[in-house]
């Protein structure tokens, strides 16, 4: 049985690669001003520039295939914020290889039922 960190990490993880692959200007919805990515080393801090390096990636058509996801809650007496861990391919339009990566995200929670990314580590596995 799943618990509940496990459920919103999966359900995050859908919502989010969705947007990524289909609207991606959408996704600063799931960021707040206080909001830090590191994009391979690349430190970017808020929801208005981690949205416009998200656009500004070298191509516009992408899919990502989630291989795990592993989730754990992050402070259980501060809040209730959830660790989500992700590893997976990115598959590019006209690529022959796909591009594996990892990325892992923290959850903090809003309202119930909703949360925001806090933290973002995005990073391509080479090899």
């Amino acid at each position: 049985m799943e618990d509940t960190s496990e459920m919103v990490g999966r359900a995050f993880v859908d919502h989010y690669y969705h947007m990524f692959d289909n609207e991606r200007a959408s996704l600063c919805s799931v960021y707040r001003e206080t909001s830090m990515l590191s994009f391979e080393g690349q430190k970017i801090v808020g929801d208005r520039d981690i949205s416009s390096k998200l656009l500004q990636l070298p191509f516009d058509q992408c899919r990502h295939v989630i291989s795990t996801v592993d989730s754990q809650p992050s402070s259980p007496g501060a809040g209730g914020g959830i660790v989500v861990f992700v590893s997976g391919s990115l598959h590019l339009p006209g690529e022959e290889h796909h591009l594996r990566f990892s990325q892992m995200f923290h959850l903090i929670p809003t309202t119930p039922g909703c949360f925001y990314v806090h933290n973002d580590i995005f990073r391509l596995n080479y090899g």
